[in-house]
């Protein structure tokens, strides 16, 4: 398929309004019926379709405000108040690292929800989730952000994962306290961000292929499987170029030269594991596991981004429109996103990653729509 404005718009188009009536797909009587076994697949109800608070709709929401901005449009924000005003009025579910995710986009809607009267109330949600995150989350040993979830079969219940640090915390509640320090002026919360990307860069970050693990934890004093994950990893390359772009000029220097150094070890090792087709295999380091598009369609993204930022030279362009060329064949000619692996909790060997479930995700579209509207910067025909 080649690469031109017109097709990425196309798609991209598709993509996003699927994403906006993203319903929970068949999965088969069969697979819900065994319980706790499917959700250690990836079968967890809330997650498939767009309506529920947390993580994958979250990451969506995200994606379709990208894709706005980038259009400089307003054609989303009717969607998107909607989608808060509803989720605010039905009662949020208990908070954590997972349910943060929808706080990344609504920073950006106070003003636009001053005209609905929505504004005073979105702000007033955040700086209290901000507050909270600072001073009530719990910490693992030196202080970095346990990676607290959603239980998965009740939302109002948490599960702590109890002196545990996954890479996913990056994305998912780091990206938000910087993105509320800067608006804010708080040097604290941004100071905050700086340190919790270093310690789990410390714990996580494997120096010897440039890859990052899973998580890391602290009881067990070990990376858990020690595997390194196509979604996990992606978190990180796409995430640190959000957080730069988002902090200007507020990340300190070292901290960021800190971020630039690791995040291009990490690009040129994934580079190194590109498969033929430009996709890369959600056990990074191992070709029988499968090629997993949500993954690479962020690492696209952040490889892109660093090129457009001057951090990766005009070298690694094409590796990053390789990736979008296998993502483009990836979506079906109703918009949906192919390949996209279920929620993937900490794994202790290989097998863990590779049984997870495939199907149509929130986050599958929103990654992708991240990814397409990147490309965009880096094709001109």
């Amino acid at each position: 398929m080649a690469l031109t404005r017109e097709t990425l718009i196309g798609k991209l188009d598709k993509v996003v309004d699927k994403l906006m009536n993203l319903d929970n797909p068949s999965i088969g009587k069969d697979l819900l019926d065994q319980g706790d076994a499917a959700i250690a697949k990836g079968v967890i109800a809330r997650d498939f379709g767009i309506k529920e608070w947390d993580w994958p709709q979250g990451v969506g929401l995200y994606g379709i405000n990208k894709y706005g901005k980038y259009r400089k449009t307003s054609e989303y924000d009717g969607f998107l108040r909607n989608w808060y005003v509803s989720n605010m009025d039905f009662g949020l579910p208990s908070r954590n690292v997972n349910t943060t995710v929808p706080l990344l986009t609504l920073t950006d809607m106070f003003e636009t929800g001053e005209s609905s009267g929505d504004g005073e109330r979105f702000e007033k949600i955040a700086l209290d989730w901000a507050h909270w995150l600072m001073d009530k989350l719990p910490r693992t040993r030196e202080n970095g952000f346990q990676h607290v979830t959603t239980d998965v079969k009740d939302r109002n219940g948490i599960m702590l994962n109890e002196d545990q640090m996954w890479v996913d915390t990056l994305f998912m509640m780091v990206l938000f306290l910087n993105k509320m320090g800067v608006k804010y002026g708080r040097k604290e919360w941004i100071a905050e961000s700086e340190y919790q990307i270093l310690i789990h860069i410390k714990y996580l970050y494997e120096k010897r292929n440039g890859l990052f693990y899973h998580g890391w934890s602290f009881k067990e004093n070990s990376n858990f499987g020690g595997v390194f994950w196509c979604r996990g990893n992606s978190w990180f390359t796409v995430g640190m170029m959000e957080y730069l772009e988002n902090s200007k000029d507020h990340v300190s220097p070292g901290v960021r030269e800190m971020i630039i150094r690791t995040y291009k070890a990490q690009v040129d090792a994934l580079i190194r594991l590109q498969s033929e087709s430009g996709l890369w295999h959600t056990i990074l380091d191992d070709e029988t596991s499968y090629e997993e598009v949500s993954g690479s369609a962020a690492m696209a993204a952040g490889i892109l981004a660093g090129v457009r930022n001057g951090i990766l030279d005009e070298s690694y362009r094409d590796k990053g429109l390789k990736a979008i060329g296998a993502i483009l064949e990836n979506i079906d000619d109703e918009g949906t996103v192919l390949n996209v692996s279920g929620g993937t909790g900490m794994g202790y060997d290989r097998d863990h990653y590779r049984n997870i479930i495939i199907a149509p995700m929130a986050y599958g579209q929103s990654l992708t729509i991240l990814a397409l509207t990147e490309a965009l910067s880096h094709i001109r025909a």
